[in-house]
């Protein structure tokens, strides 16, 4: 009669008696744990902090990462995550290009009994919008709360407009993100109600869909602008430093220059670049959300997942300040 090995020593021989009626050992509990992170847009300022600040983390924590660039790839989402989970990855963290994949993903996932994290964008379980989603239905999240950052950048958008002394009747608004991604609607939409109750005023808004880079919202700002005609100064913000800088390259093309154009960031990474050169930006100040952070927190709570079986905590925050270049070095803000 064969005897199958279970574990070691004494407890070994007396499990083969019984044919291994033992829970067999962890795997997460012993030995390197092993985790991927599906990223979009790999290339942007704050994934690229974000990767780094993941990275380190799973190196004090002897975890083995693998950091998967999805670019704007939709598809490309699930096709690395089946990937990664036929090699056996212990756990997924995702910030994917486009939230419909998120019933897809978390099926995969769960078919496979492998815990998924997402970073920054929300995912659901049971809608393509997770805008739609009942708060069971969203996956466990690290990131800003979108609205709070909105408010922020409409509130301190709506100081530096007090300042300029402009008129309401020749003053728009000007609004750039991707409309299909909930946190970024959360964003410019909780910007345009903040401005209008601190600025005092309503002003026309044009609003401009993008798909967060710098140049689409150059190429679609242009375009919008030509339905604007008469107006000599702008107020501008987004769901990110890209968004806001595309907007104002747009502007500078048309002919307004940075004393006719306020923008307000998201990240700052973009941000303080305009600010080393000495000279006016149009860029006057941006909320500072440090990628590094949240890359470092998503790795601990999966490793803490896997290792202790703690359940993921259903959404981390994780706190922003705005800067300006004042405070933009004392702040940590990273040119990148």
């Amino acid at each position: 009669m064969r005897l199958r090995l279970c574990t070691s020593g004494v407890a070994a021989f007396a499990l083969a008696l019984t044919g291994c009626s033992a829970d067999p050992p962890d795997p997460a509990a012993h030995g390197p744990l092993t985790i991927t992170f599906l990223q979009k847009q790999g290339d942007q300022g704050y994934f690229v902090d974000e990767a780094a600040g993941a990275r380190a983390r799973a190196a004090q924590l002897g975890v083995e990462l693998t950091v998967v660039d999805l670019g704007n790839d939709r598809d490309r989402a699930l096709k690395e995550a089946g990937a990664a989970l036929g090699r056996k990855t212990g756990g997924l963290i995702a910030v994917v290009p486009d939230p419909t994949v998120g019933p897809d993903l978390v099926a995969l996932a769960r078919r496979a009994d492998v815990p998924l994290l997402s970073t920054d964008d929300q995912l659901c379980a049971d809608y393509p919008d997770p805008g739609a989603c009942f708060s069971n239905g969203l996956v466990p999240r690290v990131g800003f709360n979108g609205a709070a950052m909105g408010a922020a950048v409409g509130e301190r958008a709506a100081i530096e407009y007090g300042r300029t002394g402009w008129k309401p009747a020749d003053t728009w608004t000007l609004s750039v993100a991707n409309d299909d991604i909930p946190v970024c609607r959360d964003r410019v939409n909780a910007a345009a109600q903040a401005f209008s109750a601190h600025a005092g005023a309503v002003l026309k808004n044009a609003k401009v869909w993008a798909a967060n880079t710098v140049d689409d919202a150059r190429k679609r700002t242009a375009y919008a602008l030509s339905t604007s005609p008469g107006v000599r100064h702008w107020v501008v913000w987004g769901c990110n430093d890209e968004d806001v800088e595309g907007g104002i390259k747009a502007l500078a093309e048309a002919g307004f220059g940075p004393e006719n154009v306020v923008g307000i960031g998201i990240g700052a990474y973009l941000a303080c670049k305009d600010w080393q050169t000495g000279r006016p930006a149009a860029m006057r100040a941006a909320l500072l959300i440090k990628g590094a952070e949240v890359g470092a927190l998503a790795v601990q709570q999966m490793a803490d997942r896997l290792r202790e079986h703690k359940e993921l905590p259903h959404e981390t925050i994780v706190p922003t300040v705005m800067v300006d270049p004042a405070n933009r070095q004392a702040s940590g803000a990273a040119c990148t």
